[in-house]
């Protein structure tokens, strides 16, 4: 699964993106963890609109609250099944997640999680295809959350994300070109986007145990590890 990843200057995404209204600010980030604010897109009456919304979908049902199960990533293969997913999905509500890169972990011989940072090779800013909902707490205040797809990995991040209950996935990743059909498309003409990313498209090197932390969060996180 995809639990960590980066975040580019602001103005890159926006060069990437046809949005008619914008309602987010930020700038560069090297560590983006659950349940932090991340920017968004999604359309709104054919408007494509950005926006920051909580990493952790809370879904309308929930009344505001995060359930205490992990609702980052929404499986592909349970989007028409499972209450959390089943509710964005039919009503359409399918969104972006911006990213310049992200990390995954290893399990080596030795029992150590080694982190990888992955990034394309073909483009500087992609999107994770996602879902988003919005939740009314007790108090009346909407919360407005997202979740990204994960789907079987390619051949690179196979091998990659081997050591958790749910090895050899890696998230949906669109390409600036095929965003506008996620957000606009038919239901069908969607699911048939979310497939995995070519892995010649795509570079991973090992990275310091710094990025585990979420306290760190610079550009040293990326380097790749010095043997």
């Amino acid at each position: 699964m995809c639990g960590r990843y980066i975040l580019a200057q602001q103005a890159k995404f926006e060069r990437a993106v046809h949005l008619g209204r914008v309602h987010w600010e930020f700038t560069a980030r090297y560590n983006v963890s659950p349940s932090q604010p991340v920017p968004a897109v999604r359309a709104d009456a054919g408007v494509q609109e950005g926006l920051m919304m909580r990493w952790g979908l809370i879904p309308s049902f929930a009344h505001g609250v995060a359930p205490k199960y992990s609702t980052i990533n929404a499986t592909v293969e349970k989007l028409t099944l499972s209450p959390v997913w089943r509710g964005p999905w039919t009503r359409g509500q399918r969104c972006i997640q911006l990213a310049a890169g992200f990390y995954e972990w290893h399990l080596e011989d030795d029992g150590r999680k080694q982190p990888y940072f992955i990034h394309l090779t073909d483009a500087p800013v992609f999107g994770f295809a996602g879902l988003w909902d919005a939740s009314i707490a007790p108090n009346g205040a909407t919360v407005e959350s997202c979740a990204l797809i994960t789907l079987p990995a390619n051949a690179l991040l196979r091998d990659i994300h081997n050591g958790t209950r749910h090895p050899g996935r890696m998230p949906a990743i669109l390409a600036p070109e095929q965003f506008d059909a996620w957000l606009a498309g038919a239901p069908q003409a969607a699911l048939a986007m979310l497939h995995a990313y070519s892995p010649e498209r795509m570079a991973a090197y090992p990275v310091s145990l710094k990025v585990n932390s979420p306290r760190n969060d610079g550009p040293e996180l990326i380097e790749p590890l010095r043997a």
